[in-house]
């Protein structure tokens, strides 16, 4: 037996008190979308960690899972009442059909060729270049499928900059695919680091199946020593604030290497990372950049 989308319209204002107050009346999920999204009014959101709080879109679109046994009218007209609305606003109901989602999902990941020699293939996948570099991936829980500019940006300077038995940290690792590369690539001790537990076991998981000796750990265990290469792709705001304990891994003279970066963010990173590193741009992919330079 499948579920029921309800979908219906509201403001900027009503729209987080109505998805909260659809939780409390019974809804599975609730979520707010851009009713105008798709059209020339749509109005891109965007925003990370630390960043002003974005104030929704003008027109928003609420769309909640229900129970198949769920009576849609009943649920939203509770839900109103809870957001302290007078009027139940008009809505639609869909069915969702039972589907294979795990099926579904790895339908959407395709192998990446991200250079001559180097190719990111999902672990569901036949491998398309037996006689290349394979990074066999499954990101599980975690960030990090391959697919992301900031990755692949990344992933090329790795190419570039690894060379044998050079010591390297993934700060920040996700599902360890930069670190995994690190290693396949034929970099010595490799490390990765994340603050999230699913994503340090999904790395660990990650590093077994290519093969490779890579010591992963969440943030809570303190990191020791220092790096010949240190590759930190997460995002602006966190790379500003860690910038003296990312720096304070990379050995002097090492190599560092920051992504998770808009263009238009480079200067102002460049300028936060200046006592410790020179940084300057080292590749552009659709409006992202790759930071790299040496410890001074």
């Amino acid at each position: 037996m499948g579920w029921q989308s309800l979908s219906f319209l509201t403001d900027a204002g009503n729209a987080e008190p109505l998805c909260d107050a659809l939780i409390a009346a019974g809804a599975l999920s609730a979520s707010i979308e851009d009713a105008d999204a798709g059209t020339p009014d749509e109005q891109p959101q965007f925003g990370e960690p630390g960043s002003a709080i974005s104030p929704g879109w003008l027109h928003s679109r609420i769309v909640a899972l229900l129970e198949p046994d769920a009576d849609p009218g009943e649920l939203l007209a509770a839900a109103t009442a809870l957001a302290g609305l007078k009027t139940c606003p008009a809505f639609t109901v869909e069915a969702i059909a039972e589907q294979n989602w795990v099926q579904l999902t790895q339908t959407q990941f395709d192998p990446i060729r991200v250079s001559q020699r180097l190719w990111i293939v999902p672990s569901w996948h036949a491998t398309p270049d037996p006689a290349a570099i394979n990074l066999i991936l499954d990101p599980g829980m975690a960030f990090g499928t391959g697919s992301h500019p900031t990755t692949r940006l990344c992933l090329e300077w790795l190419e570039r900059n690894v060379s044998p038995a050079c010591s390297m940290l993934d700060y920040g690792c996700g599902s360890g695919i930069l670190a995994i590369a690190a290693a396949r690539l034929g970099a010595g001790v490799v490390a990765g680091v994340d603050i999230d537990p699913q994503a340090v076991a999904a790395a660990r998981d990650n590093a077994e199946r290519n093969g490779v000796a890579v010591t992963f750990a969440d943030s809570a265990q303190p990191l020791a020593g220092t790096y010949d290469l240190v590759v930190a792709n997460i995002l602006s705001n966190p790379l500003r604030v860690l910038a003296p304990a990312i720096c304070a891994l990379v050995r002097p003279g090492g190599k560092l290497a920051l992504s998770g970066i808009l263009h238009e963010q480079a200067g102002e990173i460049i300028a936060v990372y200046a006592p410790w590193a020179k940084l300057a741009i080292a590749d552009v992919r659709e409006g992202w950049v790759c930071l790299a330079g040496e410890k001074t």
